[in-house]
């Protein structure tokens, strides 16, 4: 396993998305305020799309997805959210947060 990187509380990382998953997750999710805002900061690259976020917002922004893709009745709607959820969730491993 590879050694994970530490981060202070409010350092942000970034994470690459596709303007997709963005929109999925704004339209199907209820974020609040600041992550929708954090969505829509997202500058294009040429991955896609790159947010940059602290672990603290991430965690946040995780259970947004899981909370829908557990509700939902959309059984396409449910994969497409487990599957985000799934990528973010490995990426959020990579790292640790230090106290400074």
């Amino acid at each position: 396993m590879r050694a994970r990187k530490h981060v202070r509380r409010d350092e942000t990382i970034p994470i690459s998305i596709s303007a997709g998953e963005r929109d999925l997750i704004k339209k199907h999710t209820f974020i609040d305020l600041e992550i929708e805002e954090i969505l829509d900061r997202a500058r294009e690259t040429s991955k896609g799309l790159t947010i940059d976020i602290t672990l603290d917002d991430l965690d946040e922004l995780l259970g947004f997805i899981a909370a829908e893709a557990n509700h939902t009745k959309d059984a396409d709607l449910e994969r497409a959210l487990d599957e985000i959820y799934d990528r973010l969730a490995e990426i959020k491993k990579l790292y640790e947060l230090i106290d400074e």
